[in-house]
């Protein structure tokens, strides 16, 4: 195998069993996933957790996907027995300190999904932040109604 066709390969397997991504800033970024949405669905939301293993603290300020015209974080409360959402604006996470965006709390309300998203995708996600600048992912599509990112189709010669 040729040297780029060997780092890609490694890249790919790295993806599939749900790498980590790292900023210079010191960002990580651990388990990010969608659910798989019906045919003619027009909001998704986006779930990850993000560390901040740097010495300063960061601010998430954007959030970017091909996949839908707009992606933002949005946090959920329980008002008289009904949940509300709305926008969450820039998240701070201090040093050592780790926000995990998940289902039935603050999330990333994907809008204007423009195709399905569908079981076992791939999804680019672009987060960005204050200091750490922008920090490339994938999120991986789960079943429809999944509650965590482990609820991804069984892959030939692979566990989780």
């Amino acid at each position: 195998m040729t040297g780029r066709r060997t780092l890609g390969l490694a890249v790919l397997m790295l993806l599939a069993v749900g790498g980590t991504a790292h900023a210079d800033g010191g960002m990580r970024i651990d388990q990010a996933w969608t659910r798989a949405t019906a045919g003619n669905a027009r909001t998704g939301a986006l779930y990850v957790t993000i560390t901040n293993t740097g010495t300063v603290t960061d601010r998430l300020i954007a959030v970017n996907t091909p996949v839908a015209d707009k992606a933002e974080p949005h946090e959920s409360k329980m008002n008289n027995g009904v949940m509300e959402m709305r926008p969450l604006g820039p998240v701070s996470i201090a040093p050592g300190k780790t926000f995990t965006f998940a289902p039935n709390a603050d999330h990333i309300m994907l809008t204007g999904l423009k195709a399905p998203l569908k079981l076992g995708d791939q999804v680019p996600v672009t987060l960005t932040f204050e200091h750490a600048g922008a920090v490339q992912t994938t999120a991986s599509v789960a079943k429809a109604g999944a509650m965590s990112g482990d609820d991804m189709p069984s892959m030939p010669g692979m566990s989780h």
